[in-house]
């Protein structure tokens, strides 16, 4: 392994502190040479550099030392877009708010047919917390399905199911309402494996007509806040989520719908942007 400045921070944590992505996945970004030093590709994450003396880039874009300032913003992501910060793939959510004078990302991942409350952040502690699974996080979606869905499918649904190897724990699914074929169901999750919800409901035989995340923990996605908008997230907001420790573990399962409060801005208002 190369060493690199002597004395100096790892790599890996100067993209977690520029609030690039959480230290793992910050890991796996510089594992697949996304990351250059002085211009030379980097490929140890423990690669130790001085960030006053030399020049990171993160897909080829300077990476600054450290947030100017931290900020994380709640958006209402449209469907049709990555969550992601490169674009190379195709449009992202980043893209609507490149104007921004922080660099931000995605914290987590809703796939590009979903859609709902996305978080977007430069802070890495806070990017840390929210994606790391032992702190378990709620998160709550709202699903339409087609199929049928009668007790016996929500009881499987509530029950521990394995899914590409996995034994997934057992997941909170209530019945919200019913219409000409549809049906509407409420998913809380404390873990979120990938496109987890659209896979347990094709091993039960639904198909997913819309998947929306309306919540995490007590944070609400505002009814107000259309496709494309987003809003700050106030100094309060950001501690309570800092202050969720994970009860997935302890708390009985919900199979009915629960209340969900949403915490009081300062101020009352909410700060939305343009699309």
């Amino acid at each position: 392994m190369q060493d690199g400045a002597p004395g100096g921070i790892r790599l890996q944590l100067v993209l977690s502190r520029a609030g690039v992505a959480a230290r793992r996945k910050a890991a796996e970004l510089i594992q697949a040479g996304r990351v250059r030093v002085d211009g030379v590709v980097i490929r140890e994450p423990g690669y130790r550099v001085d960030p006053a003396r030399q020049a990171v880039a993160f897909n080829g874009k300077p990476l600054p030392v450290a947030p100017s300032r931290r900020r994380t913003i709640l958006m209402n992501k449209p469907i049709g877009l990555l969550c992601s910060a490169d674009s190379s793939q195709g449009k992202t959510v980043c893209d609507l708010i490149a104007d921004l004078p922080e660099q931000l990302v995605p914290v987590g991942r809703l796939d590009r047919d979903s859609g709902g409350l996305l978080l977007l952040s430069n802070d890495g502690n806070l990017i840390a917390h929210l994606t790391h699974p032992r702190y378990g996080h709620r998160k709550i979606y709202r699903v339409e399905v087609a199929g049928p869905c009668n007790a016996a499918t929500l009881a499987k649904l509530r029950s521990p199911m394995e899914i590409d190897g996995y034994t997934l724990r057992p997941v909170e699914v209530s019945l919200l309402r019913k219409q000409a074929g549809h049906t509407w169901l409420r998913f809380v999750l404390h873990e979120g494996r990938n496109r987890q919800i659209r896979k347990m409901c094709a091993q039960v035989g639904l198909n997913v007509i819309s998947l929306m995340r309306i919540a995490i923990d007590n944070l609400l996605l505002p009814e107000e806040l259309e496709p494309g908008r987003w809003r700050d997230l106030s100094g309060q907001e950001i501690r309570a989520l800092l202050a969720t420790v994970a009860t997935a573990r302890t708390a009985p399962p919900d199979t009915h719908t629960a209340e969900v409060v949403q915490p009081a801005r300062a101020d009352g208002r909410h700060r939305e942007g343009r699309r």
